[in-house]
């Protein structure tokens, strides 16, 4: 009898033993993330891509995390020619990162000429974040840096910045970004229009600024960076300009 007892406490601890040392597989694609965390909320991620200035094999994979984004990803398809909804054909793939505008934004470097469809999650407490599917262009219609931006003054510290589409004129959305030189964010907004001024939220359709009244110092410099967002959210074109507040 105190050998079947044995016996049978070998088999309860060996049981418990190889249970506590289950893992769970990690998700093979974006689905199953999904699926995995079924009883979470689904929401966005504000996301975009651009190629690098004078190097079209290496793409910026910009993301705005949330206060609180862990656990943040980026998922690759194998090409452009896939369906972009179809959420199976995205795979993870590990990337670099690094914070942009001193970590109010960040981005994921990819290295590579080839052109595809990816997508960037994260999550928060009770919400998986996934963003629209982006499409790098990289290639066929890499990412033009100037800084042909007009800034208009005649307003007391609230410049009136004033741009045209590049080459590509495929823009959708526009982004702007007024930051110090040591690159904190001042203002972070999107419009419709190809002009915006601070700080007036008149034509503003999306609005990432924390602080509630932003002020500009006079006489103090400053940056601007506008992105132009096509509506596969690939960046054909990029501005940046230091001003002079007046």
């Amino acid at each position: 009898m105190a050998i079947k007892k044995l016996l049978f406490l070998f088999g309860i601890l060996l049981f418990n033993s190889c249970s506590e040392n289950e893992t769970i597989a990690e998700p093979e694609n974006l689905q199953e993330y999904i699926t995995i965390n079924n009883g979470k909320e689904l929401d966005e991620v504000i996301a975009c891509a651009a190629s690098k200035n004078d190097n079209t094999s290496v793409s910026y994979v910009f993301y705005y995390p949330i206060t609180g984004a862990t656990n943040i990803q980026y998922f690759e398809a194998e090409s452009s020619l896939v369906d972009k909804e179809n959420f199976e054909l995205y795979t993870p793939v590990s990337l670099e990162k690094q914070d942009v505008f001193n970590g109010y934004l960040e981005r994921f470097i990819r290295n590579g000429t080839s052109e595809t469809w990816c997508i960037v999650t994260f999550e928060t407490e009770g919400k998986l974040h996934v963003s629209n599917p982006i499409k790098l262009k990289n290639t066929t219609k890499p990412t033009e840096w100037t800084s042909a931006v007009t800034v208009n003054s005649d307003s007391s510290l609230m410049p009136e910045f004033i741009w045209e589409d590049g080459s590509i004129a495929e823009n959708e959305i526009y982004f702007q970004v007024v930051s110090t030189l040591e690159n904190d964010l001042i203002t972070g907004t999107y419009t419709y229009d190809k002009w915006f001024q601070f700080y007036k939220l008149e034509n503003v359709v999306l609005n990432i600024t924390t602080v509630t009244t932003p002020v500009l110092n006079n006489n103090d410099s400053y940056n601007f960076t506008m992105m132009g967002v096509s509506e596969d959210n690939w960046v054909n074109l990029v501005l940046q300009k230091t001003f002079i507040a007046e």
